[in-house]
């Protein structure tokens, strides 16, 4: 009889191999890795994922997951819209400054490494931009019109994947110059050009 699922193993196996294939990417970053820093036998990998990109996926699904709970309420919160879209992608680029802007944008990263080679990671990517692309409309939608100050001319879903689109190259940028500069000029020149 099969042993039952551990699910504290498969939070600690997922917690660890989200750290290195953020630091490291998803092809330098092999079972045995991420097993030793979770601290598990490596052969209980595959009692957990069925293979390694289905563990990709798992990866880009616990991500998500933190930030739909942490930062999207920002889109939520109280004040106008642009102001809530601005704070959400403010959030995010503190979060990459606080890793000294090395990991850059998982999402970006994942979809440069495996979008194109990995039906699985490419489901789960296309999964998370269509929710994140929700979640900005949404926003977007609240401040069309009226006085709410954001341009009408494109519609929410389409404002939504331009500003999530921009938002990615200015992160690809950040991760390579190392810098700030490319999250201010997307909330300074970016953001107010396109949602007014």
């Amino acid at each position: 009889m099969p042993r039952p699922a551990n699910p504290e193993v498969r939070r600690r196996l997922l917690a660890a191999g989200l750290d290195l294939v953020h630091e490291h990417g998803f092809a330098a970053s092999g079972v045995k890795d991420i097993t030793d820093a979770a601290g598990v036998p490596k052969g209980s990998f595959y009692a957990y994922f069925p293979s390694k990109e289905a563990f990709a996926a798992a990866i880009l699904q616990h991500h998500w997951s933190d930030i739909e709970e942490r930062l999207l309420p920002l889109l939520d919160a109280d004040g106008l819209a642009d102001e809530r879209i601005a704070r959400f992608f403010h959030a995010l680029a503190d979060e990459h400054e606080s890793a000294d802007f090395l990991l850059g944008c998982l999402v970006g990263n994942m979809s440069l490494e495996l979008g194109g080679s990995s039906e699985p990671v490419r489901a789960e990517l296309t999964r998370i931009l269509d929710r994140w692309g929700e979640a900005i409309a949404g926003c977007v939608r609240s401040g069309q019109g009226g006085a709410g100050g954001i341009t009408a001319d494109l519609g929410a879903s389409e404002l939504a994947s331009v500003l999530i689109e921009a938002w990615e190259g200015a992160a690809l940028r950040g991760k390579v110059t190392r810098s700030r500069a490319p999250y201010d000029r997307f909330e300074t020149v970016t953001l107010p050009a396109l949602l007014r």
